[in-house]
């Protein structure tokens, strides 16, 4: 008995020296990361004159913990192996994004990042942008461009991105201006076939566009290898469900990229007031014609023209069986409306779904408001102001804990479900 005690004595040291090294590798590991974008940071402060490192939260989705660079003002987390550890409240949701919490503000990021050096630097970078961006005289505006999701907004943008690719791989100064200017051509034509777009598509521009530039010109990829992540995060991009949220990633850090060799501190000369269109327009000398729609018909060939109207005439098809769809679930048939309170979202960017003038279509979203915690994972129309979710009935109350088809609501107490007896609809309400 005495030797299976020890045989086990000796195992459990084991598992114990096991989990500890695992344990230090990981923060070992993260803690490279953390040094890694400081260096890189610091190569590149003269980007935005500006040195962008700074409070970081690396979040492990499934468990929750979280890994900082730097102490929280509230103590709450514990400095291990060199970096901070800790837990993130369920009532804060995990994303790519600036945060603020426990007294600070935080660029937090989703773990776990690429094995790809450079992919890692430029998105801990873009993330590092959004949290000095209001410092650096931006506000963050994500207004959704909602006539991506029709066909000929579509078409233009998908052709924009092919002059703009070839512009990319040019060596030639004179072919590079000649895809440059047809791009902008694209962009134009769209823009009047879309009145009031150009406006609405400059604020994603500023926002995540500029982020994901800054975060491209830190990475420290080569030349050879800016181009070859130009032209597969492009291809990779047109395959998306949805271009409303996403575009802006693609095409001002192709703009910016070019411009940079012309001028290095183009950025520095914008505001959140600026036109980004216009001004790389004036600044790569690019002459405008007249007749856009001619100009335009005249060169899509040479921009594979041919597959993208095919393409997009197949999923228009799609978009409008989706649309008559998502009517019949969230708005024709009863469903389940929660209104927000003091609500914060956190959802994928590459899939949500304009339904018209309904509001837009969530697939994947995590809401926490006052009343608890949402997350859905097969659709949810948000309303047009954002003052209320929709949700597919039945539901199943399990105590607090609410469920439906791909959706589940952990409810706080003083709140529970009624239902409308003039619409059929369940609603969330307050106790009495």
């Amino acid at each position: 008995m005495k030797k299976l005690f020890f045989i086990f004595l000796f195992f459990s040291e084991i598992q114990i020296s096991f989990s500890q090294n695992l344990e230090f590798e990981k923060a070992d590991r993260i803690g490279k990361y953390f040094q890694e974008i400081n260096n890189a940071t610091k190569r590149s402060i003269e980007i935005w004159n500006h040195d962008l490192y700074g409070s970081m939260l690396l979040v492990d989705p499934k468990s929750r913990v979280i890994y900082g660079n730097e102490p929280d003002l509230q103590k709450s987390l514990i400095k291990q192996h060199g970096i901070y550890v800790g837990k993130l409240p369920d009532s804060i949701n995990i994303a790519n994004t600036s945060v603020r919490w426990n007294g600070k503000q935080w660029a937090m990021i989703m773990l776990p990042l690429s094995e790809n050096k450079y992919n890692r630097i430029n998105l801990l970078a873009h993330e590092l942008f959004h949290k000095a961006q209001s410092s650096l005289g931006f506000a963050q505006k994500n207004t959704q461009s909602n006539h991506l999701n029709q066909k000929d907004g579509r078409i233009y943008l998908r052709l924009e991105l092919e002059a703009l690719k070839k512009a990319v791989l040019s060596d030639s100064k004179k072919e590079r201006k000649k895809h440059l200017s047809n791009a902008f051509i694209f962009r134009k034509y769209r823009n009047i076939l879309f009145p009031g777009s150009a406006a609405i598509e400059n604020q994603l521009e500023l926002n995540e566009g500029l982020a994901e530039y800054t975060g491209m010109m830190i990475s420290g990829r080569n030349r050879q290898k800016t181009k070859q992540h130009f032209v597969h995060e492009i291809d990779a991009f047109v395959l998306n469900p949805s271009y409303v949220r996403s575009f802006a990633y693609y095409t001002t850090p192709i703009y910016g990229y070019l411009l940079h060799k012309k001028d290095k501190y183009w950025n520095q000369k914008i505001n959140s007031a600026t036109d980004l269109t216009d001004f790389f327009i004036n600044d790569f000398q690019i002459i405008i014609p007249g007749n856009l729609q001619a100009v335009a018909g005249n060169v899509i060939n040479d921009y594979n023209a041919n597959s993208i109207f095919t393409e997009e005439k197949t999923r228009e098809e799609k978009i409008r069986k989706q649309i008559a769809d998502y009517k019949i679930k969230f708005i024709d048939q009863p469903h389940f409306e929660i209104g927000f309170e003091k609500m914060n979202v956190s959802f994928d960017p590459r899939n949500v779904f304009p339904l018209e003038d309904s509001g837009t279509v969530y697939p994947n979203i995590r809401v926490t408001d006052n009343w608890g915690i949402l997350e859905v994972k097969h659709g949810s129309l948000l309303s047009p102001n954002w003052d209320k979710i929709s949700l597919s009935l039945p539901l199943k109350e399990i105590g607090q804990k609410i469920e439906g088809d791909g959706w589940v609501l952990e409810l706080k107490e003083h709140y529970t479900i009624v239902e409308d007896v003039h619409s059929n609809n369940h609603i969330l309400v307050k106790k009495q």
